[in-house]
């Protein structure tokens, strides 16, 4: 069994990503999902994003951070979107981290944004559609081959399409074939680490 802290999206903590967690729960995971933005929730990525930039999105990384310091240190951190920000900095900093799982996002590991190079003893699983163009577009796709390049254990996974939130059931851009392989390699994923 894993212990998994899971952050959400620029939306906020959607039923889709409780319904994620459920899951993992489902297949014998213990799984934390704080809400980082206290009970708002929005219906669009510009929405959401405005109020990240509101309350400063350092502010809201390190809230996630923060929230870490009242659980045990061999977690698997993991993100949707947004997400990742908080879980990918856990993941690289954070001494004990079990795994990380990164999904629709990736921050570089050098350069601008980074956290530094990525810990050698930590697995990494990141998940995305190959036409995002949040993910594509955006540069993580980069990020996440530089990840996949240099640490020892880390896969990338792409998915056809060109939805963001794929594996968020509650939305429109939900695709459940994509979602379903997504969750079925997490909880292999997860079994092993």
């Amino acid at each position: 069994m894993s212990e998994v802290l899971l952050f959400h999206h620029a939306l906020g903590l959607t039923s889709g990503v409780l319904k994620f967690a459920d899951n993992l729960r489902q297949a014998g995971h213990k799984v934390h999902t704080p809400d980082l933005f206290e009970g708002n929730t929005f219906n669009s990525i510009e929405k959401g994003l405005a109020f990240i930039e509101e309350t400063g999105f350092d502010e809201m990384r390190e809230r996630g951070v923060r929230l870490a310091d009242e659980l045990p240190h061999d977690l698997v951190y993991a993100g949707f979107s947004f997400g990742v920000l908080p879980a990918q900095k856990l993941a690289q900093t954070r001494p004990g981290a079990r795994a990380a799982l990164l999904i629709h996002s990736c921050l570089p590991i050098s350069g601008d944004w980074s956290f530094g190079p990525w810990p050698n003893a930590v697995p990494v699983q990141i998940h995305a559609m190959d036409n995002d163009p949040f993910f594509v577009g955006e540069g993580d796709i980069d990020a996440a081959r530089e990840i996949v390049e240099t640490a020892e254990d880390a896969a990338l996974f792409l998915y056809p399409g060109e939805e963001h939130y794929f594996a968020d059931s509650s939305l429109p851009s939900f695709d459940a074939e994509a979602s379903a392989l997504l969750t079925r390699r997490v909880i292999e994923f997860l079994q092993r680490v």
